[in-house]
């Protein structure tokens, strides 16, 4: 246990995970809880958001588990609500939700690009929207948007949805930057790359024989400059800096963790 965040209350949104293992943002609740927040962990799914509050209670931390659908402007008021009546505040506000797609521009439907957007960047939207005034009364805080390093290169696949939310995670990031940086408000974003995550490995289960995903999974590896796939530890290892104080002079920047690939030619 540290104390890189003693005292401070983090409102972390996607704070469970699709399946067994660690995501980005279970990763995350659980390493701010160690180095000392109270964390307000908000999860579509309840029971998700249950298993990490578990998990940081077992290690002797503080949690509470919310349940919201974050694309909505009246469940989001309301949990940041709740979170402010639990704790007396909010100093760092954690945004992690996001789905891909799985076309092109000319056969997505209007719902899927409408519903990926939702997800992807009006969330942040809304929850930035919220919890900033609280902010600007305590006299800072700190903000971490979870962007991808499909905002800043193809990756081979159509997920046109996808790459245009995550660069537009990148815009909205700097303008909150900037908009409230004399406020002490810092806002910053985290790019994964290939990232072995609940999230991605359900679903390849699913597709694959336990033989053909073992392949897959060396393959991928092997893609790697760092020899590996990222793990949802690596985000959070990052996200806890970019919410610490030892990033206090740090805004309006995305971050690549990604093992070296986007260094990559080809």
């Amino acid at each position: 246990m540290g104390d890189r965040l003693k005292g401070k209350v983090a409102l972390v949104i996607g704070a469970g995970s699709m399946g067994p293992g660690w995501g980005n943002g279970k990763a995350a609740a659980v390493l701010f809880a160690r180095e000392g927040a109270k964390v307000f962990g908000v999860d579509q799914s309840l029971a998700a958001a249950e298993e990490t509050k578990s998990i940081i209670e077992k290690e002797g931390g503080a949690a509470t588990a919310h349940q919201a659908d974050v694309t909505k402007a009246k469940e989001v008021e309301a949990l940041v609500k709740r979170c402010v009546d639990t704790y007396g505040r909010i100093d760092i506000l954690h945004n992690n939700v996001g789905i891909t797609d799985t076309t092109d521009v000319v056969g997505v439907t209007e719902e899927e690009w409408d519903h990926t957007m939702a997800v992807n960047l009006k969330s942040m939207m809304l929850t930035c929207k919220h919890v900033i005034p609280l902010m600007e009364k305590q006299g800072g805080g700190a903000i971490v948007n979870l962007s991808s390093i499909s905002a800043i290169r193809h990756n081979g696949r159509p997920f046109i949805a996808y790459y245009t939310s995550k660069a537009g995670v990148l815009g909205f990031t700097r303008g909150v930057a900037l908009d409230f940086g004399k406020k002490k408000i810092r806002c910053n974003a985290i790019l994964p790359g290939m990232m072995n995550t609940p999230m991605m490995t359900t679903r390849w289960e699913k597709q694959m024989k336990p033989a053909e995903l073992e392949t897959f999974l060396k393959n991928r590896d092997a893609s790697v400059p760092y020899g590996r796939a990222g793990t949802g530890w690596d985000v959070a290892k990052l996200a806890l800096f970019l919410a610490s104080d030892d990033s206090e002079y740090i805004t309006g920047q995305g971050i690549v963790v990604d093992g070296g690939l986007t260094c990559k030619f080809s």
